[in-house]
């Protein structure tokens, strides 16, 4: 299927298309880490008293799809992270579940998260997928090499501002609250070219995917946050 086919079939479900797909594809070939924002992302932003705020499986496992891809292509896991404003549990124990490499939390300038980010995993800003939906965003998915935004439909003049400044490149047909991300992971395994192959092993539970869910879950997140304007490794409360 070419990248005018599989454009086609999101564009038809409504997603939009802020760089051309073919021009995705190239930029996502380069993709070393996907990295996070949560609420708003993973859910449609409500919260309760303890900070904590939904996922939901068909995210997850879009998610670890997306991240089985990049191992049929590159032979190694990618970097999994979630960078968020907020001490969210759920996302701290979503992140320990399915053994993300790193979450930073309740740091508001999130530039100095992506920034540590690739620092501790010696990539750059360019090799970074970023999944965001609001303005504190922005500045991040300026940085990214591949950047996906959530779709709202309560935000049109920030949707608007995004296209017109090239902040996103591509924007979901769904909120945070109807599998945003699932959309936006099949998208990612389609511009790769290796969809098919990526769903097929997983529905055969093949060898191939048993090595990669190995591998897969060695790693166990490391939490940072702000300590006296630094970041710095600790354990959310």
């Amino acid at each position: 299927m070419s990248y005018i086919d599989f454009g086609l079939i999101f564009e038809t479900f409504d997603g939009e298309f802020v760089t051309e797909p073919n021009v995705m594809g190239r930029s996502a070939g380069n993709i070393s880490a996907y990295i996070f924002d949560w609420d708003g992302v993973f859910n449609k932003g409500t919260k309760g008293a303890d900070g904590a705020s939904s996922f939901n499986e068909v995210d997850s496992m879009g998610i670890n799809m997306l991240r089985y891809n990049h191992y049929i292509r590159k032979e190694r896991n990618p970097i999994a992270g979630i960078i968020t404003g907020e001490n969210n549990p759920t996302a701290v124990a979503f992140a320990k579940r399915e053994h993300f490499h790193a979450v930073y939390y309740a740091i508001k300038k999130k530039k100095e998260a992506l920034l540590h980010l690739c620092a501790a995993h010696d990539i750059k800003p360019s090799q970074v997928a970023y999944f965001f939906d609001d303005i504190t965003d922005l500045e991040v998915a300026s940085m990214c090499g591949i950047r996906i935004m959530t779709g709202r439909k309560s935000n049109p003049m920030l949707i608007n501002l995004v296209k017109e400044r090239k902040l996103a490149d591509y924007i979901t047909a769904n909120d945070g609250d109807n599998n945003a991300i699932r959309e936006a992971t099949e998208l990612l395994k389609a511009l790769s070219g290796r969809y098919e192959e990526t769903i097929m092993q997983r529905a055969d539970y093949s060898e191939h995917y048993r090595d990669y869910l190995n591998s897969r879950n060695i790693p166990e997140p490391a939490f940072y946050s702000l300590s006296e304007g630094k970041i710095t490794q600790q354990n959310p409360k």
